[in-house]
């Protein structure tokens, strides 16, 4: 067989069924659209979900695709062996009430025997053990022997999950040979050894399995086929395991050099080489999909797996950053099959070294806190770190366990790893639990399943803001009816509209429905998967049945004002790009008829400086008045252009771009102004951080701007007048008045510490002798706790050897310090116990080293009560 690589084969899969007309689709985003029951796409089908349950109609009823997938279930075992890993890519082939049966296996076979040049006589079939039809396709179509055709049962050859659309499997198994098998005589297709393997996987959809158990027989059958591209590779190159597959065993070689380790001569570095070689690859791709690293959701997924690749590189040596590098030749090795991967370089490598960054950091930090956990035990007499502690440490710092468990055991102690993995399982519960709330919903029929798919909407809104449209379905509720009457909060479906529904952030249109004898207020509009566009809102007068025409007509100002927010959203994106760098990328945005807001990948804080040149550089366009023009061309012509895009958005073979001169193109299908200048005014409002990675920046356009900055005056002018000063002179008053404050402050101070120091004088006179120990117990009026540990360490200065008890009351709350000497600790006082008895008489609660402790108090009126329960801990530590 020739050895094709892995590229090749990715190439030659999609070539072949597009021969056999089938659309050739890129792989969709690792995000799932509107789909809430996973965090990453897991397999080839799944992006594919809405065109298997009829909710949107395929762009072609064939189509094939190699998918990203990512599953993480399996993360602890990846390494440890050389089959696991998190990243893999799915071939399929597709069809939508289109082939069958009768196609897709003799095309399967063909790819295999003629375009690959598999020997026949090494590959088998099995069936679902029912499934006759596909048994006699294999057997007289193909010609297979029937020593070669398998039928198995239910568990291992017919695919459901749930209830839906459900059938029979026909999977494809290469033999590797008699050495890879287990010995036995009776080794065959089934069994659990190595020697038979499959590769390919034949779902034919033509069931719907209802609630009751029973199997419906579709009247539209799919085909769905699933194949992995690296056990496709291993076969095709004769090597194990996808860590030796050309593509990726590059990617492994980078790490070796990195580590310089030797791969092959070690379990413990192997393991380290494949989780990093591995998780690098699923890095790679999920923040070139616009995915960021956060402590939920996929960002939380992004995040353990790239501080696991990390935490390998330390094990192995590696204390500089270098993710950063392996990410590069993963660009390398796979940007040809997915060119977002070169298009988003330097924006990927950025996103890997600052988190790899935060990980060194983090894992100092948690150094610090382990150490303090350490310390505690050891205080407390004890020999075990809490798994609590070992869990919270690793949840909210990224603190690797192994890690933890080497530090603890060089303290010659020990971790309580059942509870750490018993807290690992209340979380992983929780998230299952949330997960299961929402499982199944992409599968879910919904409110117009059982309407044509092929109705859509005529949206006319780009070219008017009224039109005559005729009401196609009435929606109260969640059914489906035939009138609205007045008074009825309904949505309806028309055949044309001059709405625009929400979508790409821009808010929905508002405005009315009538005719003669019905007028509607419409306060939303929104979109179906399938192109219908629903016009929420209540009948006002009135009454209507399906069928009737109705005049759509949109308010016509509020679209205006939000057009000018949108387009003013392109020109800040463009300003944001030109100011900071082209790493900027969209992360989500709003805008409506009040004020846009744009989200965008960006790593630190934007200075006063940068927001003018922004602020200046938007205005300039604004003022210029660029004329805004839409053009409609391919994908490929738009991309070609520069036209800006956004991370994981599906766009069609046709799009809209929209021109803000020669300064802004952008995809885009919103509505806009027809000039820049018809914008008036752009005001920032704030920029600041919303997530790891991710600024935010606020504005307003037109009359809101004008409207703020008179706000804005009004509020100097009442400013000015509270400090008795003109406008222009308002800061120079503020500061003097900021001086004298402080003057006045300093001489509170003052005053306040003499008369401290005159009762810390009556306080020492007070001292009592205990073993040999001074032991003062004192109250010093109105201190708050940064003063009072002041005062504390003046006294414990002064006394040099012995222990001191102060409380202080101040704004109703009681606040409690105790300090020893080094000689006292040595005698056997501890101030954390000594502040627990103390602060326990007032109602409050603390803690602390030997040395010193603090607390609070709740009761300001048992401070005497507080203080003697201090002096009574600390005669019987010495005494004991």
């Amino acid at each position: 067989m020739v050895k094709y690589g892995l590229n090749e084969l990715r190439d030659m899969f999609l070539s072949f069924f597009e021969t056999k007309g089938h659309l050739r689709a890129p792989s969709f985003s690792l995000v799932p659209q509107n789909d809430p029951s996973i965090l990453l796409i897991n397999a080839g089908m799944t992006p594919l979900k809405p065109y298997f349950t009829g909710k949107e109609k395929p762009p072609a009823n064939r189509m094939t695709t190699c998918q990203k997938c990512i599953r993480t279930p399996d993360i602890e075992n990846v390494g440890k062996t050389a089959r696991h890993g998190t990243f893999f890519e799915m071939l399929g082939n597709f069809s939508f009430g289109d082939y069958f049966k009768k196609e897709a296996i003799p095309w399967a076979w063909e790819f295999f025997t003629v375009t690959l040049g598999i020997p026949a006589e090494l590959l088998y079939v099995s069936v679902y053990e029912n499934d006759d039809e596909a048994y006699d396709i294999w057997l007289k179509d193909v010609g297979l022997d029937p020593s070669k055709i398998f039928r198995m049962g239910k568990a291992d050859n017919f695919w459901e999950h749930g209830t839906g659309p459900c059938g029979p499997c026909s999977e494809i198994y290469f033999d590797r040979g008699v050495e890879k098998g287990c010995g036995r005589p009776d080794c065959t297709v089934g069994c659990e050894c190595d020697r038979f393997i499959e590769v390919w996987n034949n779902v034919f959809t033509q069931f719907d399995r209802k609630e009751d158990g029973t199997y419906e027989e579709l009247a539209s059958k799919n085909i769905d086929t699933g194949m992995g591209l690296e056990r496709l590779a291993c076969v095709m190159q004769g090597v194990d395991n996808l860590f030796e597959v050309d593509a990726i065993r590059a990617i492994l070689d980078h790490v070796v050099r990195i580590t310089g380790v030797s791969y092959g001569s070690e379990k413990t570095k192997d393991v380290s080489i494949r989780v990093i070689t591995d998780h690098a690859r699923s890095v790679t791709m999920m923040v070139s999909d616009g995915i960021l690293p956060s402590n939920e959701g996929r960002g939380y997924v992004l995040r353990r797996l790239l501080r696991r690749a990390a935490r390998h590189g330390r094990l192995q040596g590696v204390q500089r950053l270098f993710l950063a590098e392996v990410a590069q030749t993963v660009i390398d090795c796979f940007g040809d099959a997915y060119p977002n991967l070169r298009e988003k370089r330097d924006y990927i490598l950025k996103v890997i070294t600052i988190e790899e960054e935060k990980f060194h950091l983090s894992v100092d930090q948690g150094t610090t806190i382990l150490e303090s956990f350490i310390r505690e035990v050891k205080e407390d007499g004890g020999t075990i770190v809490s798994g609590e502690k070992i869990f919270r440490l690793h949840d909210t710092y990224g603190f690797p366990l192994d890690l933890t468990r080497e530090i603890v055991l060089e303290n010659s102690l020990e971790i309580d790893e059942a509870g750490f993995h018993a807290e690992m399982k209340k979380q992983k519960d929780k998230a299952r639990e949330a997960h299961r709330s929402r499982e199944g919903s992409a599968w879910e029929k919904d409110l117009f399943a059982g309407t044509d798919k092929s109705v859509t909407t005529r949206f006319v809104g780009y070219d008017e803001n009224a039109c005559e449209a005729k009401v196609l379905w009435i929606v109260s509720g969640d059914a489906l009816t035939d009138e609205a009457q007045q008074d009825d909060e309904v949505t309806l479906v028309l055949d044309t509209t001059p709405f625009y529904a929400e979508s790409g952030g821009q808010a929905g249109d508002t405005g009315m429905l009538h005719n003669d004898h019905f007028r509607m207020t419409v306060t939303d509009c929104r979109r179906t998967a399938d192109g219908k566009v629903l016009h929420v809102g209540k009948v006002i007068s009135g009454g209507l049945m399906a069928g009737e025409t109705v005049t759509a007509a949109i308010d016509a100002e509020r679209r205006t004002a939000t057009a000018r927010n949108h387009t003013a959203t392109h020109l800040l994106h463009k300003a944001l790009k030109n100011v900071l760098g082209d790493h900027v990328n969209q992360a989500g945005s709003l805008v409506n008829q009040e004020r846009l807001r744009f989200d965008f990948t960006h790593f630190s804080a934007i200075t006063a400086e940068q927001l003018q040149e922004i602020s200046d550089q938007v205005n300039r366009k604004v003022m210029e008045n660029l004329p805004v023009e839409i053009r409609e061309m391919s994908i490929d012509e738009a991309r070609a252009t520069g036209a800006m895009a956004l991370f994981g958005e599906k766009y069609g073979e046709t799009v809209r771009v929209v021109y803000a001169g020669d300064y802004s193109r952008e995809l885009c299908g919103g509505t806009h102004l027809s000039a820049t200048g018809e914008a008036g005014l752009v005001k920032i409002l704030g920029e600041g951080g919303v997530a790891a990675g991710i600024r935010r920046i606020e504005a307003v356009t037109g009359l809101n701007a004008v409207r703020h900055f008179e706000q804005n005056e009004q509020l100097l002018r009442q400013a000015a007048d509270a400090a008795r000063a003109q406008p222009e002179e308002l800061v120079r008053r503020i500061d003097a008045m900021s001086d004298e404050i402080k003057t006045l402050k300093r001489a509170v101070e003052q005053a306040t510490q003499k008369l401290a120091g005159s009762a810390m004088d009556a306080i020492l006179a007070n001292a009592a002798d205990m073993a040999g120990f001074k032991v003062v117990a004192g109250m010093l009026d109105d201190l708050d706790m940064n003063a009072l540990r002041t005062a504390s360490d003046t006294l414990k200065n002064r006394m040099q050897s012995g222990v001191l008890v102060l409380a202080s009351t101040k704004d109703d709350k009681v606040n409690l310090i105790v300090a020893a000497t080094p000689d006292a600790v040595k005698a056997g006082v501890h101030a954390g116990n000594v502040i627990k008895a103390a602060a326990a008489a007032c109602g409050g609660g603390g803690g602390g080293r030997p040395d010193m402790a603090q607390a609070g108090g709740k009761d300001v009126h048992a401070v005497p009560e507080a203080l003697e329960a201090g002096r009574k801990a600390i005669r019987e530590m010495l005494q004991a």
